[in-house]
């Protein structure tokens, strides 16, 4: 093992480079601007599994609505879901009004990692972000940014199962690197390193203000850490149906109550659900998108279809018909808001 693991001297000057650096280099994002427990939760729920770019809106958005933890408390869960529309991963949302309830409720904010553990859709990554930026709690962070530089600073080439696996791996390298007095900061710093300097692909080493630490820039290909098993992707595709009725409306589906992923949300209904028995014409075929879920890459084929009144419920959907002036204030995934709109303008998207 490099000396520099153990030399507390080199971690040291390690904790000091990087703080040096985040603090002249970071990004200006809205949950940085004010510091606020509530800001920071919002925010480490909005950027699980969704882009920076694309939470900064809904970031601003959101807190100009509900300012605290008691404002979200209030609120119904359906304007909650709405204003989540697009973000994606819709639980995310029902988890985080139902903690801003509980934290309510119960008259207190947890002050500890372990606190937060205690509420779903909160994990350690999660809980660890929570105390340290919000409350100088000494907890280190580690997601996939913090074990990609972890792998490439220590030049380790384990070959991980998941990205569990190397969380797993990294850990107590993470905590042993945490600088103390200034926990936030560092793991901020760590993030904005893996997001803007040491990124999956093309690696800025030479901008990289720990350059002088890492065993990994001597290696040949750096970029390939960390190292991972293939995944299987399964390739999913559905064929759904566009219904519009005279007065303007639209036909929607609820899916099944066991579909817990988009539990609440409406969508196109299957094309097998409203026609059983009759195969969609390819000349009727308006849209095709793609979208990956999980392990997941489907193909939606969006073809358009008539009727003349509401099909019956059955056993895989509920449907829904949406006046043409309700078609904005409806929840749907953002794929499907996303084609609604598409399809409505005229727009047809093929190939």
């Amino acid at each position: 093992m490099n000396a520099f693991w153990t030399n507390e001297t080199q971690i040291r000057d390690f904790q000091h480079d990087l703080r040096a650096w985040f603090l002249k280099a970071q990004r200006d994002m809205p949950w940085r601007r004010e510091r606020s427990v509530y800001r920071t939760v919002v925010s480490e729920f909005m950027l699980q599994q969704t882009q920076v770019d694309t939470v900064r809106p809904y970031f601003d958005k959101w807190v100009a609505r509900w300012a605290d933890f008691e404002a979200l408390a209030a609120a119904d869960e359906s304007d909650v879901l709405h204003a989540w529309e697009g973000l994606g991963y819709y639980s995310r949302a029902r988890n985080l009004h139902a903690l801003a309830r509980a934290i309510v409720a119960q008259g207190s904010i947890p002050a500890s990692p372990e606190g937060w553990l205690a509420f779903r859709g909160i994990g350690a990554y999660t809980a660890a972000a929570i105390s340290s930026i919000a409350q100088g709690v000494p907890a280190a962070v580690v997601d996939g940014n913090v074990v990609r530089i972890l792998a490439r600073l220590s030049a380790d080439t384990t070959a991980f199962k998941d990205n569990g696996a190397g969380v797993k791996h990294f850990s107590a390298l993470a905590d042993n690197l945490l600088s103390r007095k200034y926990p936030g900061d560092h793991n901020e710093a760590m993030m904005e390193l893996g997001a803007t300097v040491c990124t999956k692909h093309n690696p800025r080493c030479a901008d990289c203000p720990v350059a002088a630490f890492c065993c990994g820039k001597t290696l040949d290909d750096v970029a390939a850490l960390p190292r991972f098993a293939a995944k299987a992707v399964k390739k999913v595709q559905i064929d759904r149906a566009f219904i519009r009725f005279r007065d303007g409306s639209v036909l929607f589906a609820k899916p099944h109550a066991s579909a817990r992923r988009l539990r609440e949300l409406l969508e196109f209904p299957r094309w097998e659900n409203i026609f059983p028995d009759k195969t969609p014409h390819a000349e009727a075929l308006l849209l095709e998108g793609r979208r990956g879920i999980a392990s997941e890459s489907i193909l939606e084929r969006i073809y358009a279809g008539s009727l003349t009144r509401i099909p019956k419920s059955n056993a895989d959907a509920e449907f829904v018909k949406v006046s043409a002036d309700d078609l904005e204030r409806i929840t749907l995934s953002g794929p499907h808001r996303k084609w609604l709109r598409r399809i409505l303008q005229g727009k047809k998207e093929i190939g």
